[in-house]
């Protein structure tokens, strides 16, 4: 296998966070349009974190988006913190605020991963069935999401694979559990063969504190343990990057 170096990357290059941002919506509304004129639904997983936050906004206010049929879009997470639903540190909660209440999506096309039960496993089990009814797919079959978006952290994780946990390397289940130590949130992930099947990913990178790490995994042998956004390189030519100057300025 050759370096990163090597690969060809479909990267956009936007001024700021805010580019990012409204660029981010443009793919959703096209990608939504493309899906439901092709198959009637749009099925679309999102991330939490800081750098979705304001492209969250711009889904609840902005004319294309609150024009989609959202009875036709269902919303999915890559991943939660195993906190409740009303916490701050909750990826539902902050979809929820900024845009979930504010597009009309029907209760029923919205599917938080459940973060109610005692045992973490039966929670990832749970959001895999509701992942395997809405798809209508059985066992040993794998989803394909129209997009997936997601951010990159400052190590090189995705989702929540992170550098050297045992979830980079679960490749039989569509989700499963993280655990972490040092006081931090365990979560629950979609596995990297949902992340790879999907139509569409998109990438959103911002800030300055990126940019090492954003040339490091461009530049680098790729190492899906080390670094879990390579897993994206067998797929890079469904992948888009939405990158601002602060985060390109390595590249």
């Amino acid at each position: 296998m050759g370096t990163a170096a090597n690969y060809d990357f479909n990267i956009e290059i936007v001024s700021d966070a805010e580019g990012i941002a409204r660029r981010c919506v443009d793919v959703f509304v096209d990608d939504a349009k493309t899906a439901i004129e092709t198959k009637g639904v749009f099925n679309v997983a999102v991330s939490g974190g800081r750098t979705p936050r304001r492209f969250f906004e711009l889904l609840g206010c902005v004319p294309e988006s609150k024009a989609l049929p959202w009875d036709r879009i269902h919303i999915f997470w890559v991943d939660e913190r195993y906190v409740p639903p009303d916490s701050e540190w909750s990826n539902f909660k902050l979809a929820a605020e900024t845009f979930l209440d504010k597009v009309g999506v029907p209760d029923s096309n919205i599917h938080p991963i459940p973060t109610e039960f005692g045992d973490f496993s039966v929670a990832a089990r749970s959001y895999e069935n509701t992942i395997r009814r809405v798809f209508g797919i059985i066992e040993d079959r794998i989803p394909r999401f129209d997009l997936i978006v997601l951010g990159m952290g400052a190590d090189g994780h995705i989702a929540s694979l992170f550098p050297d946990c045992y979830a980079c390397l679960d490749a039989s289940d569509l989700a499963c559990v993280v655990y972490l130590m040092d006081e931090k949130h365990d979560r629950i992930t979609l596995t990297y063969p949902v992340i790879r099947a999907a139509s569409h990913v998109t990438v959103l990178v911002s800030g300055k504190e990126k940019s090492k790490i954003l040339k490091e995994v461009f530049t680098s042998e790729p190492d899906d343990v080390r670094y879990p956004v390579h897993m994206l390189w067998p797929i890079l030519d469904r992948v888009t990057w939405l990158v601002d100057t602060d985060a390109a300025q390595a590249i």
